[in-house]
């Protein structure tokens, strides 16, 4: 791969052990300020209002394992599309799915940050 490729698909690797991790303080500079997170379940987040539901215990993810990841180095941007299985607990109840996402990170003055992840879950 040329360009960013896969610097950014190692980086989104390490945002999604950081938040199976609970390393709250390594995400809030993964994440863009500006941060639109759609789960797959079609609910939208916030950078604050994902960070509140992980630190508050409302959603826990304990495991995210991507698959598949193909980048596209845009320049200043870097989309990435793949498959990710993913293990949470949401408001007590234990969930496990796999989903097909698309991952947007932007160069925000020589920071790499995610600014948009949209997914869509897997039938079984």
């Amino acid at each position: 791969m040329a360009g960013n490729e896969q610097m950014i698909i190692e980086l989104d690797k390490k945002r999604m052990t950081a938040m199976a991790q609970k390393d709250t303080a390594a995400l809030k500079n993964m994440l863009c300020r500006g941060l639109v997170y759609t789960h797959s379940s079609g609910r939208q987040d916030t950078k604050q209002s994902l960070m509140v539901g992980m630190e508050s215990g409302t959603t826990v993810y304990t495991s995210i394992v991507p698959s598949d990841v193909k980048a596209q180095d845009l320049g200043n941007a870097v989309v990435l599309t793949g498959v990710a299985a993913i293990s949470v607990n949401s408001k007590g109840k234990p969930n496990s799915f796999r989903v097909r996402f698309t991952d947007v990170y932007e160069n925000q003055n020589g920071t790499w940050r995610m600014v948009t992840w949209q997914s869509t879950k897997i039938p079984d």
